[in-house]
């Protein structure tokens, strides 16, 4: 794939006036719009041979025959990164952040604090606002296994703080209801007083301890316990909360996943491509899993991050962009990850800053609130 070093000035021009213009209507652009409105003005002749040149380059594409040209997620990924000119917030916009999220530093905890957010970045995008709250070390109060029919059961955890998180998971076969309460009563005559993280960490350490004094049955019943807890891929766990609640433990972390606004994705949907697309994003995002796992990815960055349309795998389908920015602890210490989904037609040039000041207006709440 040819960089934007490779391209001339004028292939540069025309790629952005393509891209502009989709993000502003979601049309196609033909030649002729383009040779008027071009700041060097060339032949519609001219500018259609630069089309086919980027179109070759995998930049553009034609939706139809006779149309104008479209860019492609390489093409939208070109102009977010050396042609797109950032726009800045304005100080209205910037004291709007401000003050909504000093109204939410009232609240009684970080999850509402974090909630706030999701819902003023939905707000000002008018997209879905996203938040991977840190990591929860709440005290365990209670653990129990209770049955669904006679093949799954339900297992709650309650915290000290009073969360309750559920999880479904299958059973073994021939479990007995004897079994689900010895289950119970294991787990909380070792693990009652202790966190999140110290269950995760040492849970599977103290079944296979303690493998004598179970039975087998118990045992395989408590495995499958463990593995919903530490979010074990491809095995039958699945989140029973909705998407706006908390309770995704992804590979040893328990998380709180933040998702609001998911409404206004259907805000400027003009077609059936267009919604179309809006009802694959929300089937992607009832996969809390894979939504928890892309934005893991984003804590590595030190700013914002976007992942435009097939880039990732886990949004291919629905051609949905995120941008995202991590947030901060008191010791500077990358705690979670806040931004927006939506369509790729996002103004990106308005809501990289927002995101990327949000998160700033978090971390200063989150350095003085602990």
């Amino acid at each position: 794939m040819s960089g934007l070093k490779d391209l001339n000035r004028r292939s540069q021009d025309i790629l952005r006036q393509i891209v502009e213009t989709y993000l502003e209507t979601g049309e196609p652009v033909g030649s002729r719009t383009l040779s008027q409105n071009l700041s060097n003005p060339v032949s519609a002749a001219t500018v259609r041979n630069v089309m086919s040149d980027l179109e070759g380059l995998g930049l553009l594409f034609a939706p139809h025959t006779s149309a104008g040209r479209l860019p492609t997620d390489a093409g939208l990924r070109m102009f977010v990164d050396g042609l797109l000119e950032l726009g800045h917030l304005s100080e209205p916009e910037r004291h709007q952040i401000e003050v909504q999220m000093r109204g939410a530093n009232s609240s009684q905890g970080l999850d509402d604090i974090l909630r706030d957010a999701s819902h003023l970045l939905s707000g000002l995008s008018q997209c879905a606002g996203l938040v991977l709250a840190p990591k929860n070390d709440a005290v365990l109060k209670h653990i129990e296994f209770v049955p669904v029919d006679g093949t799954r059961a339900l297992v709650v955890m309650v915290t000290e703080d009073g969360t309750v998180e559920n999880r479904v998971i299958e059973v073994p076969p021939g479990i007995t209801p004897s079994a689900l309460t010895e289950a119970t009563n294991y787990l909380n005559a070792r693990f009652r007083g202790r966190t999140v993280s110290e269950l995760a960490s040492q849970l599977d350490i103290e079944i296979r301890s303690q493998r004598q004094e179970l039975q087998e049955i118990t045992r395989r019943l408590i495995d499958a316990g463990l593995a919903a807890w530490a979010g074990s891929e491809g095995g039958p766990t699945q989140f029973t909360p909705n998407l706006s609640s908390s309770g995704s433990g992804m590979s040893g972390d328990t998380r709180s996943l933040i998702v609001t606004g998911q409404s206004r994705l259907l805000d400027n949907v003009t077609a059936m491509a267009d919604l179309e697309q809006v009802r694959h994003l929300f089937e992607e995002l009832e996969n809390k899993a894979d939504l928890v796992q892309l934005l893991g990815r984003a804590e590595q960055a030190e700013g914002v991050r976007i992942f435009i349309g097939s880039e990732s795998k886990h949004f291919g389908l629905s051609g949905s962009s995120v941008v995202v920015s991590p947030f901060r602890d008191e010791k500077r210490q990358i705690v979670g990850v806040l931004g927006v989904i939506g369509p790729t037609r996002l103004n990106y040039a308005k809501i990289i800053p927002m995101v990327d000041y949000t998160a700033t207006v978090i971390s200063r709440m989150i350095g003085r609130e602990t």
